[in-house]
């Protein structure tokens, strides 16, 4: 049997096994469950999140509960997440948001940390730093690394100054 049959045969068989649900808006009273997680901890952990706000590389996102299962990759930029009784706002430096059925949401940042914990004096000087490093007479390796560094410095100024 030609590849092509055969994936159209599995795939006819997986969806005739599978009811078809049929997508709504999202209901007020559904929650989502929410981990941000880096490599070495989970920074946040919630059962109960109305709405979580993330910087996806194709633009910024809002994911509520009942969203379409997805992958997101996401830019340096302010993750905020809403719940009933306030919200609060992560600086990440990239990573993944997945969306999984069943209203749970990953996010693995690659680094993640509250705003609130960062000053602006020292991304600006960070800033500075890196961007002399960028337009200095050092490897190329060095400037790349540098205006990565000055990307994610001009992401965390432009979050601190909303």
């Amino acid at each position: 049997m030609s590849s092509l049959r055969l994936l159209t045969s599995v795939t006819r068989r997986a969806t005739t096994n599978f009811a078809h649900a049929r997508r709504g808006y999202a209901e007020v009273s559904e929650k989502l469950k929410l981990s941000l997680a880096l490599p070495h901890k989970a920074i946040y952990n919630s059962q109960d999140v109305v709405q979580v706000n993330i910087p996806a590389e194709s633009g910024d996102m809002g994911i509520l509960s009942n969203h379409v299962p997805s992958i997101e990759p996401m830019r340096p930029g302010v993750v905020e997440v809403i719940e009933n009784s306030g919200s609060q706002k992560f600086f990440v430096s990239g990573g993944f948001a997945t969306v999984h059925p069943n209203n749970r949401l990953t996010i693995n940042a690659i680094e993640a940390a509250p705003l609130e914990d960062f000053s602006i004096e020292a991304i600006r000087a960070g800033l500075a730093e890196a961007n002399k490093v960028a337009s200095g007479s050092g490897s190329e390796a060095d400037k790349l690394e540098a205006r990565i560094e000055a990307d994610v410095y001009e992401a965390l100024q432009h979050a601190l100054a909303k």
